[in-house]
């Protein structure tokens, strides 16, 4: 994939480019709407990726182009880069620019071809893939000497400001640090890392992407509407985030919201789900990785009953899934659409997929799109 970008951005650009790099889509294989709590998260890269070709410049200018969507190279002005200028595809590379800059980074402009083949709309954080790609490409061109975590929140602030959608920290994280063969465990609140190996196919398991192909945006009302929720969770209970919530004390901090009702959902939602996520680490560096499986499910449960952020067709992939042997299941990513993720025996991933399907069809719903999840390497350069 990376000469066929080189190539097509030579068409475009008439010069090569001075390298390429890559940057994966992720899958979060537990810890959901936690890292704007301050909580923890685990994802691990999918082996889809966003191909970045990109060439200095010296005049101010920046042009993108992307083969995804075609047109003609966009060509943007440095200078005049601004929050809320852009609606467009161009607001995740031009954010990543603007958020460079803005940090003292002398970026004078680039020339940028981009490819992908990280499903949009999925959850599997296409734009985080964008921007990471972006930013890796030019924190090596520019020489800044940015690490991996450094990036990530330059791109969490691209996209929070300039691109004005309230994502956490992880999905950007996940492209930029994630390592071949491992989940991140990560807390969102201090950036620290621990890589815990993590490989189904070892173990004679599968674990299945079901993108139901139904479409969402995180700008749109109802992720910041959680997210305010969970900010005024805290803020009843005296806490800086949800995070600082015990476990232990869960049914405590509940009883103290007396009749805020929405609110005492999406509090229990974050505590335990961050309890999930420790439970699957203690699990996986056991060596005990069929038993995630049930932990899988109760997550959904919980995305569904409390944060409520599952719909039928992702609630028909679970409930199908689960019904025909798979050891669990749930929603990944943000929600209201998407895809979910399914963990099954070697020899089940047929039957259980053949499911899936039939009952998509049953429902009168388009056939959704599923693939093989391998943990895979981070962001990186390729040539």
């Amino acid at each position: 994939m990376s000469e066929a970008v080189a190539e097509r951005f030579t068409r475009w650009y008439g010069s090569a480019p001075e390298g390429v790099w890559a940057a994966p889509g992720r899958v979060n294989l537990i810890g959901e709407h936690t890292d704007y709590n301050d909580g923890f998260v685990m994802p691990f890269a999918l082996p889809h990726t966003a191909v970045a070709a990109v060439s200095r410049r010296e005049d101010g200018v920046l042009r993108v182009h992307s083969a995804d969507i075609g047109g003609d190279p966009v060509t943007l002005r440095v200078a005049d880069l601004a929050p809320g200028t852009d609606r467009s595809w161009t607001a995740y590379p031009a954010g990543v620019v603007w958020a460079l800059r803005e940090a003292g980074h002398a970026v004078t402009g680039a020339d940028v071809h981009l490819s992908s083949t990280v499903p949009s709309g999925a959850g599997l954080s296409s734009s985080a893939a964008l921007e990471i790609v972006v930013a890796l490409a030019l924190n090596d061109l520019y020489s800044l000497g940015l690490r991996g975590r450094q990036l990530a929140r330059l791109c969490q602030r691209a996209e929070n400001v300039y691109v004005g959608a309230p994502v956490g920290i992880m999905d950007q994280t996940a492209s930029a640090c994630c390592r071949d063969g491992h989940a991140l465990f990560l807390d969102t609140r201090d950036l620290s890392q621990r890589q815990i190996p993590f490989d189904p196919a070892a173990e004679g398991l599968r674990l299945l992407v079901v993108d139901t192909r139904v479409k969402h945006s995180h700008s749109e009302g109802e992720y910041g509407r959680r997210r305010a929720g969970c900010e005024k969770g805290a803020a009843l209970l005296g806490v800086d985030a949800l995070r600082d919530v015990d476990h232990a004390r869960l049914d405590e901090a509940l009883a103290e919201l007396g009749d805020e009702e929405e609110v005492r959902r999406l509090v229990r939602h974050v505590v335990t789900e961050d309890r999930r996520v420790e439970r699957v680490v203690a699990l996986l560096e056991s060596g005990d990785v069929r038993a995630i499986g049930p932990v899988l499910t109760e997550g959904h449960a919980s995305l569904r009953d409390d944060f409520r952020v599952s719909c039928p067709e992702l609630d028909l992939v679970v409930d199908t899934a689960v019904g025909a042997g798979a050891l669990g299941a749930r929603m990944t990513g943000g929600g209201f659409g998407g895809a979910a993720i399914v963990l099954v025996e070697g020899a089940a991933a047929a039957p259980v997929g053949d499911a899936v399907r039939a009952a998509f069809a049953t429902a009168a719903l388009p056939a959704p799109r599923l693939f093989e999840a391998t943990p895979s390497p981070g962001a990186r350069r390729l040539t």
